[in-house]
């Protein structure tokens, strides 16, 4: 087992073998495709399970989502925050969109190295997605304001999770001061509650339950 998984391992200690293995398969997944596609800044992977892994599990620390859940990640880049989520979660769905092709190979031959059944990647703008989902992730793929209206129309009106149906943002710095643009309610979870390393002082989840389910 490598630093990095131990290091999930001391936040998650109910993983079972498989997902650890998982787990510890994922930076030689990622610096052997990064070599050939330069999804992750070189700097980055020196920090891969803190900046990328365990930031992506911050999510996992305000919910645990229920089987049958589905999710959307929107602008998931290499995978994140879905590809982790999808090891935590295996009984949730969760369907992994970027707008940029060689990202999206990226995921598809990650998660059929790892055989994530539970995740689906596709090359497309989130706009044009038609399906419905219980939640909507992403790490800030832009402003609050621009991302509210993508997701419009496609977060389901039945919850049977612990939250309502809603919106999970993984952001950093200010939030308050975008979130207000918007006029919506939510809840930010800061990450240096549930992580002790110095990179989540300033990251943060930002919740925004559903309200206008029409």
């Amino acid at each position: 087992m490598n630093s990095g998984t131990q290091l999930i391992l001391s936040y998650f200690p109910n993983l079972t073998e498989k997902q650890i293995e998982q787990f510890d398969r994922l930076q030689e997944l990622y610096e052997d495709w990064n070599s050939k596609i330069n999804v992750i800044s070189r700097k980055d992977m020196d920090q891969f399970y803190i900046h990328h892994v365990l930031h992506s599990l911050g999510i996992a620390k305000v919910i645990g989502f229920q089987p049958g859940t589905k999710v959307l990640d929107i602008g998931t880049g290499g995978g994140f925050p879905g590809i982790p989520l999808a090891i935590l979660f295996p009984e949730t769905h969760f369907h992994l969109v970027d707008s940029i092709g060689k990202k999206i190979t990226v995921v598809k031959e990650a998660a059929k190295a790892l055989k994530l059944s539970n995740v689906e990647a596709q090359q497309a703008r989130a706009e044009t997605l038609v399906r419905k989902y219980d939640f909507v992730i992403s790490r800030a793929v832009t402003r609050m304001i621009n991302f509210y209206p993508w997701v419009k129309g496609k977060i389901k009106r039945e919850d049977f999770n612990e939250f309502q149906n809603g919106i999970l943002y993984l952001k950093g710095g200010d939030v308050d001061e975008e979130m207000e643009e918007l006029d919506k309610s939510y809840v930010v979870y800061h990450l240096e509650d549930y992580f002790k390393e110095d990179f989540f002082e300033t990251k943060k989840v930002v919740y925004m339950p559903w309200e206008d389910k029409r």
